[in-house]
């Protein structure tokens, strides 16, 4: 029988078939799986696009053999069951998986001595390359004692800024919130948000009110309220915003269960949401932002973006191409019925 043109090819798929598919050449497909050269992450992803859709397997132990790689990967985490840690981690897992690449998931639970202890077993193992991960935005120390090892930090950055991090892009998450809310009419905007000593807490409050300065208008009750990630947290800090100043009318709050905690004390107080106050959360957390009253227009920091990011350079450092230093995943506007 003969195939349609443009179809996947019948029987099992051959590197020239993945390459036809991804419009590039065998060279740069066989580059783009073993994560060699420097590439365009577009078009090492349709290369691992054409992959999937041919259920492509590479002959891995002669791989192996040709270039002394392990084709392992391991992603570590501080927080193996966390909100924020396990859709990076999906994003990346995705997007090796995609090359073919095992992935070795290590949770160290924020323990020192189970962080070197899975350390010793990666390196033993002689991964490729190791993707470290955390529950908070918080820049920490580097791993120690890996230098061979291309290693990426994900959301939680290294304190070195000639590792390879890859983190949302704060600034652009408040700026959304904050045009948004001015957009819909609103000028007495007031900001709560988590602890001062968290990363996050600090970096959205100090945007937000750099944005309002350079719109002329200062928050409603004159300063950040910094307390708890937490419902309790919103609740009792909309109480201290409304007695302090009434006309607040529009809540931009730093993640999604503070600003359910300030809609809980709106509707309380009979406050229409979003006809007389408006509201904005953080994270777009469907847990929270869709079961709030009314449902949260949110940030969605796309986490799940950020670890396939993380992927894709883990894979241009292992081909020694690395790009060291920051780098930033934007963040997107979710707009629903408080605002």
């Amino acid at each position: 029988m003969t195939a349609v043109p443009g179809s996947p090819p019948t029987g099992r798929a051959k590197l020239a078939d993945v390459a036809k598919l991804a419009g590039v050449s065998v060279g740069t497909a066989s580059k783009a799986l073993s994560g060699s050269g420097r590439m365009r992450p577009e078009t090492r992803q349709r290369v691992l696009d054409a992959v999937a859709a041919l259920d492509f397997r590479p002959n891995q132990h002669a791989q192996s053999l040709h270039t002394g790689r392990s084709w392992t990967v391991g992603l570590m985490t501080t927080d193996g069951i966390g909100r924020f840690s396990t859709p990076v981690l999906l994003g990346a897992e995705d997007a090796l998986g995609a090359g073919k690449i095992s992935v070795l998931l290590c949770d160290t639970r924020g323990d020192a001595i189970r962080e070197q202890h899975h350390l010793s077993n990666l390196m033993d193992r002689r991964v490729d390359g190791i993707i470290v991960t955390g529950r908070r935005t918080d820049p920490r120390p580097p791993l120690k004692g890996i230098e061979p090892i291309p290693t990426v930090y994900a959301l939680s950055p290294s304190t070195d800024p000639e590792d390879i991090s890859v983190v949302s892009d704060d600034r652009s998450g408040a700026r959304l919130a904050v045009e948004h809310l001015m957009a819909t009419g609103r000028t007495r905007i007031a900001h709560i948000t988590g602890p001062a000593h968290h990363a996050a807490a600090q970096d959205r409050a100090r945007h937000t009110v750099d944005l309002l300065d350079q719109a002329s208008l200062p928050l409603s009750t004159g300063r950040v309220h910094f307390g708890e990630w937490s419902e309790a947290w919103g609740r009792r800090a909309a109480e201290a915003v409304l007695r302090t100043a009434p006309d607040t009318d529009a809540f931009f709050c730093g993640n999604d269960q503070i600003a359910r905690g300030v809609a809980d004390t709106l509707r309380e107080k009979g406050l229409d949401v979003p006809g007389q106050v408006a509201i904005v959360g953080y994270d777009n957390w469907d847990i929270m932002a869709l079961a709030s009253r009314p449902p949260l227009t949110t940030i969605d920091t796309d986490l799940g973006e950020i670890g396939r990011q993380a992927a894709l350079r883990l894979l241009d450092a292992i081909g020694a191409e690395p790009e060291p230093g920051l780098h930033t995943v934007p963040c997107r506007l979710v707009v629903r019925e408080s605002t």
